[in-house]
């Protein structure tokens, strides 16, 4: 195959804008998910950032159904608060692309991002292959990392981990978070199928925080094949809520107080585990630094904006959902009690006829997910939960992939009263809607998609610009 049947006549060059070159990789490969190592290893050679990251770098390779996302910035943030040169690959981004790759907290500039897949279209055209959206984009974040030749490499593998581009880099520490049902095409039906793929990260003699209860079979055979070191989630190390503030991790080794940090305490638990097992030198202090400062948009993210309170959370199925339910139920009750105290000291003031008048509180969702992920299930435990849901905004998100209207709307009739689903051809709209179909004192749930708290985010920006 030859260059000029691999190029086109459109293709941007380094004074491009990274919107032509995220469009033009998007075109470039038959399929946007092409699982497999083959066509992608060649480029990484040509490149050098299998090299590179062998040779000059620590790297953590985080895997699992859900909160990969929140257990990589936790790592990331820790490293950096002990003075490492972090880099950090995450996907999917929320707003723009430039999220998905990060040194020392930072996205890396439009400028950073053309230079580098630059670089990658002219491996791949010298090698004479094709890449898919994802391996483009992922094979330039390893080549700006070894490039700014960074100490420690955070990587979140995308899908699976046996043929995920991320696994041409051989992990000094891999974390698997969980092994749930997700990606049924791509990594199997079953537990043990998908335990099979995630597990395919390890490499011999391999440290491995597993951060789960409940292990597969499949997990443990390939621990054992590689004579793994594995700490596992309740056995090697746990964790306890102390109060709103604190919270008490504990291994063998150790036991801490720490102050409470704006993400799942399960994640975070297991990143840290993750941090001390490494021969990193992070001390108390960095850990206490990085948990105060860390933030993650999109995971259990709540705000104050529009004169609303919103609670965006990337929950796209039923596992996700549960994480969120354990975090969103005390955090209603929280919200419940702010609500009553602010009333009690409005009483007598002005306000007190319209204190009168209006609607107890209640929780309205902003909701849509795409069509291949199970909405029932996460419909179902949403609907069961015991939550105070009095009305669901829906829209299609606009990714190829989305549930149309229609589909979110025959699902939610089946467990919500119809009265209570209002329907919208944009989510925009939807965003739009929720906010003036709302009082004050309700909290609005964002839910189901990175899609969809994207572009509910986008909505939110647009509307404070107008």
């Amino acid at each position: 195959m030859s260059d000029s049947s691999l190029s086109t006549s459109n293709t941007p060059t380094e004074h491009s804008s990274l919107t032509e070159w995220l469009d033009y990789m998007q075109q470039i490969h038959v399929s946007a998910i092409d699982m497999g190592l083959s066509r992608v290893l060649p480029v990484a050679e040509a490149l050098g950032v299998v090299q590179s990251a062998k040779d000059d770098a620590y790297v953590f390779t985080v895997a699992g159904t859900n909160g990969k996302g929140s257990t990589t910035a936790v790592i990331a943030q820790m490293c950096q608060a002990a003075g490492y040169k972090t880099a950090l690959y995450q996907s999917p981004h929320l707003s723009v692309f430039n999220e998905r790759v990060r040194i020392n907290g930072e996205m890396v500039s439009d400028e950073t991002l053309i230079d580098a897949f630059s670089k990658v279209e002219a491996a791949r055209l010298r090698c004479a292959l094709t890449l898919s959206f994802f391996e483009m984009t992922t094979l330039a974040a390893l080549l700006i990392f070894a490039e700014a030749d960074c100490d420690v490499w955070v990587l979140e593998v995308g899908l699976g981990g046996r043929l995920d581009v991320v696994n041409i880099i051989d992990p000094d520490m891999a974390v698997i978070t969980n092994i749930a049902i997700d990606h049924v095409d791509w990594l199997g039906d079953n537990v043990e199928d998908i335990g099979r793929e995630r597990a395919a990260l390890f490499r011999d003699g391999i440290t491995l925080v597993y951060g789960a209860t409940a292990m597969p079979a499949s997990v443990q055979q390939a621990i054992d094949t590689h004579q793994a070191t594995c700490y596992q989630a309740g056995q090697d190390f746990d964790y306890r809520e102390v109060d709103t503030d604190v919270w008490q991790y504990s291994n063998a080794a150790v036991t801490m107080q720490l102050p409470r940090p704006a993400l799942s305490l399960t994640n975070t638990a297991n990143a840290l585990s993750a941090v001390l097992a490494s021969p990193l030198n992070i001390d108390k202090k960095a850990i206490e630094q990085a948990l105060q400062t860390v933030k993650l948009a999109g995971r259990f993210d709540y705000r104050e904006t529009h004169n609303r309170h919103w609670l965006f959370d990337v929950a796209h199925n039923e596992q996700g959902v549960e994480f969120l339910l354990a975090q969103l139920l005390p955090l209603w009750q929280q919200h419940l009690a702010t609500q009553n105290s602010a009333d009690a000291l409005n009483q007598g003031s002005n306000q007190s006829s319209n204190q009168a008048n209006r609607k107890p509180a209640s929780i309205k969702m902003l909701f849509s997910m795409l069509g291949d992920k199970d909405i029932n299930k996460v419909v179902q435990r949403l609907t069961e939960a015991g939550l105070p849901i009095s009305d669901w905004f829906i829209a299609e998100i606009d990714y190829p992939r989305a549930a149309s209207t229609e589909q979110l709307q025959s699902i939610l009739a089946s467990y919500v009263d119809s009265a209570q689903i209002h329907e919208f051809k944009r989510l925009s709209e939807a965003t739009d809607a929720v906010i003036n179909d709302s009082q004050a004192q309700d909290l609005i749930v964002v839910c189901g998609s990175f899609h969809t708290i994207g572009e509910a985010l986008a909505a939110l920006a647009a509307d404070n610009l107008n």
